[in-house]
């Protein structure tokens, strides 16, 4: 077997980074202020992976006939939270801010309090923290 990955990054490819890092932002994650000016941003996120933002200008610099995606995102990405109030209140924080949501924080037969909102690229942006056990 050859090498194997030693880190992660999720990339978003996206229409408006200004738009997209505020979700983000919003979400929790530590954006730098600047950041919207740049073509290529990466945050830190919990566990030692990255969340890395492109511009579709940027991506169209270096991919010949690049052509954006039609339609709404197309990966998910899952935060987990330290308590199922955490996942009701960072749902109802995104939403105030203007972030549709997928799916009202409910309590999951898999054990753990769930909601999905979307970002301004229609990215699905799923919640979770692990129900107490009785």
């Amino acid at each position: 077997m050859g090498p194997r990955p030693s880190s992660t990054v999720i990339e978003i490819v996206t229409a408006d980074l200004a738009k997209a890092l505020a979700f983000y932002r919003d979400l929790g994650l530590e954006v730098p202020d600047g950041a919207e000016d740049q073509p290529h941003v990466e945050l830190p996120l919990p566990g030692g992976n990255r969340l890395a933002f492109d511009t579709e200008a940027t991506i169209a610099s270096f991919t010949a006939d690049y052509a954006p995606p039609t339609g709404e995102g197309r990966l998910a990405l899952a935060l987990g939270y330290d308590t199922p109030a955490d996942v009701d209140a960072a749902h109802a924080a995104l939403t105030s801010a203007g972030a549709p949501s997928e799916c009202e924080p409910f309590d999951a037969f898999w054990g753990q309090r769930y909601a999905t909102v979307r970002d301004p690229d229609g990215t699905h942006v799923d919640l979770f923290a692990a129900l107490p056990t009785t």
